[in-house]
């Protein structure tokens, strides 16, 4: 889906509609913005609840980081 929308003079941006919808966003839900290049990624904050259980099976130990890379 490609839908678009116009920075206001306040620097203010409506999500369209259809968008909205299909990804189910709610009025004060919180977003982050994330750097890409030359544009944004916006993706919703997850509530805590959402996030139990995420890392179940992971490794605690000999994990690579990012000190480790070349």
């Amino acid at each position: 889906m490609a839908a678009t929308a116009t920075l206001s003079s306040k620097y203010q941006i409506s999500i369209p509609k259809a968008v909205r919808e299909e990804q189910r966003w709610e009025a004060g839900q919180e977003f982050v913005f994330i750097p890409k290049g030359k544009g944004v990624l916006v993706m919703p904050v997850p509530a805590r609840e959402q996030l139990a259980g995420i890392a179940k099976g992971a490794r605690t130990e000999g994990y690579r980081d990012r000190k480790d890379r070349y």
